[in-house]
C-alpha cells in the first residue's frame, strides 16, 4: 500500500478500530520528519533558545469538541501563585478538616453536576476533578516542575510534561502527589495524614486532512487520610482545640478515594458544518472506610471501639467498608459549525454496577446494576475573544431526568442558569458498613441555581455585582439520628434523610479591583446569603462571606523581576457549620457547635525570574499572637500558623 493511500484511509480505519491497533500505527509512522506548521516562527534552535511559554499551547478539550481549539500560551503571572491548597484554589468557598488534602465541602448548596446514578461520595472529588488534563501543541518538549514545600511536613509536587511527536501527534502526562503529615499527635518526621498520588498520561492525533480527530486520556487518582475524628474534646471549647496537649478521636482509622477514568474521544468531519463522533468512558470509584480490627475483644474492642462508635452493625473483627461503582460510557452524535455557531446533538448509553461489601444484590431496595439512555444536544454561539452564549439540555430517556443549562458573556454581564431532576446517590439509598447502616429507595432532587453579574470597567477599577439564587426541593442531607446516650458515643449515628419541603437562598454578592498609587491593589468579594425558605432546618451556610486582598504589584529590575506582595484576608459570620463523619465520608447538619468568626490573615510574596516562578507565605498569621485558631468544621481545629515555600520551572528542551 503506498503511503499516499494509507493516508486516505487511516481516518477511517481509525475510527471503527480500537484505540490500541490505532496506537500501534501512530507508533509505526513517527518516524515520518518532523514539519513545522506554515507561518510558524520558529526556524532555528541551533544557535539560540527560541522555545518558551509561547510555543507551549494548550487548550481543553471543551475547545477542540466546538472545534475552537483556541490554544493558548502557559501562563506565567504571579498574581494568587501562593493560593496553592486547594481550599485558596477554590477562593474559599470550600472548607476542610484543617489540613490540606482532607476531605472537603462547599459553604454553598451546589446544583448536581450529572443526572444520572452515582456513588454518592464526593468529599474528595474536588482532588480529582480540579486535575482535568489539558491538551498541548508543542514546539519543543515541554516539562513542568511544581514544588511546594510547605510548614510542618506538607508537601506538594506536580509534574508535567508534553511533545508533539510530529506536527499533528502528541503524547504528555501529569504526576501529582500529596504528602501531608500529622497536625494533631504527630509521632515522627513522615507521619503522614494524607497520602495522594494522581496521575494521567494523555494523546491527541489528527489526520493529515484534518478531517479526523482523536483524544485520549487514562486517569488515576488514590487519595488516602488517616482520619483523627477530630479533637478529643469532652466540654466543646474552642480553646481546647488548640491546646499543645491535644489528642485525637481516633488512632488508627483510615478512609480511602480511588478513581480511575479510561476516556477516548474521537470525531470524523464529512461536510465543513456536519461530524460525526464517539467517546467512551470507562470508570471505576471505589471509596474505603477501615480502622484497626479488635485484636482483643475485651481491651482493644472494649476501650477503644465502643468508645469512639456508637455501636457496631456487623461483625467487628473486620472493621472495613467498602463500595465500588463501575460505569461504562458511550456516547455517540452529530456536531458542526456554521461561521460563529456551533451545534452538537447525541445518544448517550451508559451501565453501571454498584456494590457494597456487605451487602448482596438481593438486599438493595432498588437495582444497583442497570442502564441508562440518554439524548442530548449543546448549542453556542461565540461572537468574539469575550462575548458568547451557550446552551445545553439532557434527559434520561423515559426515566424523567433532566438537565438544563445556558450561560452568557460579555463585556458587560455574566450570567448563567442550571435545573435538573437528577438520581440520588447510590450510598446515600442503601449501605452498610461497620458502624452504619440503611436501605432505602429515594426520590430525585430538583435543583435550579440561577447566576448574574453586571461589570463595570473603569482605567483604574473593576467591579462585579450581582448575585445568586438557588431551589431545591427533595434535597438530600445527613443528620444525627444517634438514639444512644452521647456519653455512650463520640462519634454520632449519622443517616440520611430526604426533606420533604423546600430550600431556597439568595445570595447578593460584590467583587472589585481597584488600583491606587500606581502598584497597588485592593480586591474585596463580599457575600451576603438570606435563607428564604429553609424546611427542616436542612441549609447551614454563614450570613456574611469575605475575602479581601491588598497587594503590591510591579516589574523591577528592568522585567527581570516580576513580583506580587501582600496580605489575604478572609473571614465569615458565625454558624453552626456542618459535622463530618468519617466513617461513612459525608458531612451532616449539626445544633451542637458553632464556629466562631475568625480573620484567617495569610502574608505572601510571589515573584517570577526568567522561567522560575516561586511564593513564601505565612498562613494564619493571627493565631500566632492569639494561640487560638479557626474551626472549618466542628471538633477540626484549621491549619495552625505555618510558613510554606514554593517554586517552579520550565524546561523547553
Amino acid at each position: 500500500m503506498s503511503h499516499l493511500s494509507l493516508s486516505v484511509i487511516l481516518p477511517r480505519i481509525l475510527f471503527l478500530a480500537a484505540f490500541f491497533v490505532s496506537f500501534s500505527t501512530f507508533a509505526q509512522r513517527q518516524k515520518q520528519p518532523v514539519k513545522i506548521r506554515t507561518g510558524s516562527t520558529i526556524i532555528d534552535d541551533s544557535t539560540k533558545n527560541v522555545y518558551g511559554p509561547g510555543t507551549a499551547l494548550w487548550t481543553t478539550e471543551r475547545n477542540l469538541f466546538e472545534n475552537r481549539p483556541d490554544y493558548r500560551p502557559l501562563d506565567t503571572t504571579v498574581n494568587n501563585y501562593h493560593r496553592w491548597t486547594y481550599v485558596q484554589r477554590y477562593n474559599n468557598l470550600y472548607k476542610d478538616l484543617g489540613p490540606m488534602g482532607t476531605a472537603l465541602n462547599s459553604i454553598f448548596p451546589l446544583v448536581p453536576s450529572s443526572i444520572g446514578a452515582w456513588s454518592g461520595f464526593q468529599a474528595y472529588e474536588p482532588y480529582y476533578t480540579s486535575e482535568e488534563p489539558h491538551y498541548f501543541d508543542t514546539k519543543s518538549p515541554y516539562t513542568k516542575m511544581y514544588i511546594v514545600w510547605g510548614g510542618n511536613g506538607r508537601a506538594m509536587t506536580r509534574v508535567e510534561f508534553s511533545r508533539n511527536i510530529n506536527p499533528r501527534w502528541n503524547f504528555g502526562f501529569d504526576y501529582r502527589p500529596i504528602l501531608i503529615e500529622k497536625q494533631i499527635q504527630r509521632r515522627q518526621k513522615g507521619d503522614y495524614q494524607t497520602t495522594s498520588h494522581y496521575y494521567d498520561f494523555y494523546t491527541t492525533y489528527r489526520s493529515k486532512d484534518e478531517r479526523y480527530q482523536l483524544l485520549f486520556n487514562y486517569r488515576r487518582m488514590r487519595h488516602r487520610v488517616k482520619e483523627n475524628g477530630g479533637v478529643f474534646n469532652p466540654t466543646d471549647s474552642i480553646d481546647n482545640l488548640f491546646k499543645d496537649n491535644t489528642r485525637s478521636n481516633m488512632t488508627a482509622a483510615e478512609s480511602e478515594d480511588y478513581r480511575r477514568n479510561i476516556h477516548l474521544s474521537q470525531q470524523y468531519q464529512i461536510a465543513k458544518f456536519l461530524q460525526v463522533y464517539h467517546i467512551v468512558d470507562l470508570t471505576r470509584q471505589m471509596n474505603i472506610f477501615r480502622d484497626q480490627p479488635a485484636v482483643d475483644r475485651d481491651t482493644l474492642f472494649a476501650k477503644t471501639f465502643n468508645k469512639y462508635y456508637d455501636r457496631a452493625r456487623t461483625d467487628t473483627v473486620n472493621l472495613s467498608d467498602q463500595t465500588v461503582l463501575n460505569t461504562t460510557q458511550q456516547e455517540i452524535g452529530i456536531k458542526g459549525n456554521a461561521a460563529k455557531f456551533f451545534y452538537s446533538a447525541y445518544y448517550k448509553f451508559r451501565t453501571y454496577d454498584y456494590s457494597n461489601v456487605l451487602l448482596s444484590p438481593s438486599e438493595f431496595k432498588f437495582n444497583p446494576n442497570g442502564s441508562e439512555s440518554y439524548l442530548g444536544g449543546t448549542i453556542s454561539l461565540k461572537f468574539d475573544s469575550v462575548s458568547a452564549f451557550r446552551g445545553s439540555a439532557e434527559s434520561l430517556f423515559l426515566e424523567g431526568f433532566y438537565k438544563i443549562e445556558g450561560e452568557v458573556q460579555s463585556p458587560w454581564i455574566e450570567a448563567s442558569f442550571k435545573n435538573s431532576l437528577s438520581k440520588p446517590g447510590f450510598m446515600q439509598q442503601a449501605y452498610r458498613g461497620v458502624h452504619d447502616s440503611w436501605n432505602q429507595k429515594l426520590n430525585g432532587v430538583n435543583a435550579t441555581e440561577a447566576k448574574g453579574f453586571l461589570k463595570w470597567k473603569g482605567k483604574a477599577f473593576q467591579i462585579w455585582a450581582g448575585g445568586t439564587f438557588t431551589l431545591f426541593n427533595n434535597y438530600i442531607y445527613f443528620k444525627d439520628t444517634t438514639t444512644v446516650t452521647k456519653s455512650k458515643a463520640l462519634f454520632p449515628s449519622v443517616t440520611p434523610v430526604q426533606s420533604s419541603g423546600t430550600q431556597s437562598t439568595v445570595s447578593p454578592e460584590i467583587k472589585a479591583s481597584f488600583q491606587f498609587l500606581k502598584h497597588l491593589f485592593i480586591r474585596p468579594q463580599f457575600i451576603y446569603t438570606r435563607l428564604l425558605v429553609n424546611d427542616d432546618r436542612v441549609l447551614r451556610i454563614p450570613e456574611q462571606f469575605i475575602n479581601i486582598q491588598l497587594a503590591y504589584e510591579n516589574s523591577l529590575f528592568k522585567d527581570h523581576l516580576q513580583l506580587q506582595a501582600g496580605i489575604d484576608f478572609h473571614s465569615h459570620s458565625a454558624y453552626r457549620a456542618l459535622a463530618y463523619s468519617p466513617t461513612i465520608q459525608q458531612f451532616y447538619i449539626q445544633d451542637k457547635t458553632m464556629s466562631p468568626q475568625f480573620p484567617l490573615v495569610d502574608i505572601f510574596f510571589t515573584g517570577k525570574m526568567r522561567r522560575a516562578r516561586f511564593f513564601l507565605k505565612y498562613h494564619n498569621l493571627v493565631q500566632m499572637f492569639t494561640l487560638t485558631g479557626y474551626v472549618p468544621t466542628p471538633k477540626y481545629p484549621g491549619q495552625f500558623s505555618v510558613l510554606d515555600f514554593g517554586f517552579e520551572f520550565l524546561l523547553f528542551d
